[in-house]
């Protein structure tokens, strides 16, 4: 994932030959394999490419202030090494089945009763962890899924069911495509269905946002689902995949937000629930801090950005 001067895109850092080489060592020999050539891969990055540490430190010095020197140091191969963790995990899901890593979900009996009142569903996801973990149990929600998703041109990092060249399991509807995209979920909702958003990271297109005070300043959030919530009625469910163990995942359904019709407009009335998201978000931060994969300056504005309250 690298930074661009709107903020970030999505394309990796690697070459196409280096993420071959991986998902070879994981036909070979699964995890690892995989991990054991992580170690020294991350090691490269974490002390001769001051660029990708340099994107680290934004989010590490707010989560971290204070800390220098080789606690520093030490804090930039961990949050590296764990998004490397979780790309391995995401390849691994797609070349080995969902079967490859152990995912519990404790409250999965509660968001089915969810999906089953037939308001329609959004799930707000984070780039924490390995979302695709969670995948296997949304198949089981019995509800078409569509995801809002944003896929740089050239990105040659490869999503889990593409390894199998398997058709995809959720709808993709792009943000760039007219009004962002709003209106086809809209009418997913309406139908009862799933909508999948990512609600920490505004786009490269042109997205309203508000300011919301994370980790000791004030950072830009996407209102895109809450004004969803606010449009039909469909609940928020928040959820974090957190990494638990080597091979093992947990889903924790940290929140259920309701948007009453009225919280639409102006755009300040969402303040409070988009504040309950980032309040949960940071506590995740505070209890993970190394799965919080944020590479650029959040707490950046940028300038084709919208942030007003209309």
């Amino acid at each position: 994932m690298t930074a661009s001067k709107k903020g970030w895109d999505s394309r990796s850092v690697g070459t196409p030959w280096q993420h071959n080489f991986f998902y070879q060592l994981i036909r070979l020999g699964g995890r690892h394999l995989s991990y054991l050539f992580l170690y020294p891969v991350v090691l490269y990055y974490t002390l001769f490419r001051p660029d990708q540490r340099a994107k680290a430190r934004y989010y590490l010095e707010r989560r971290f202030p204070g800390r220098r020197g080789p606690a520093a140091l030490l804090d930039d191969y961990r949050l590296i090494l764990m998004l490397g963790r979780a790309l391995v995990d995401r390849a691994l899901i797609g070349i080995r089945g969902p079967e490859a890593l152990h995912t519990r979900f404790p409250e999965e009996a509660r968001l089915s009763r969810l999906a089953a009142e037939d308001r329609g569903l959004i799930l707000l996801t984070s780039h924490v962890g390995c979302w695709q973990a969670a995948m296997v149990y949304l198949a089981r929600l019995g509800r078409p899924v569509h995801m809002l998703m944003e896929r740089n041109e050239g990105d040659i990092d490869r999503h889990y069911f593409e390894h199998q060249r398997r058709q995809c399991p959720y709808r993709i509807i792009e943000p760039s495509s007219f009004l962002g995209g709003s209106i086809e979920m809209v009418a997913a909702l309406k139908r009862g269905e799933i909508v999948a958003i990512m609600g920490d990271r505004l786009g490269s297109h042109k997205e309203r946002s508000l300011n919301i005070d994370f980790l000791g300043a004030p950072a830009p959030f996407p209102v895109a689902a809450w004004k969803l919530a606010a449009a039909t009625g469909a609940p928020v469910a928040i959820l974090f995949p957190v990494k638990t163990g080597p091979d093992s995942y947990i889903i924790e359904l940290a929140e259920i937000i309701e948007v009453p019709p009225e919280a639409g407009r102006p755009l300040a009335r969402l303040q409070p629930y988009l504040a309950r998201y980032v309040a949960v978000l940071e506590n995740l931060c505070r209890r993970h801090p190394f799965q919080f994969f944020n590479f650029y300056d959040l707490w950046k504005s940028p300038d084709d950005h919208l942030t007003s309250d209309t």
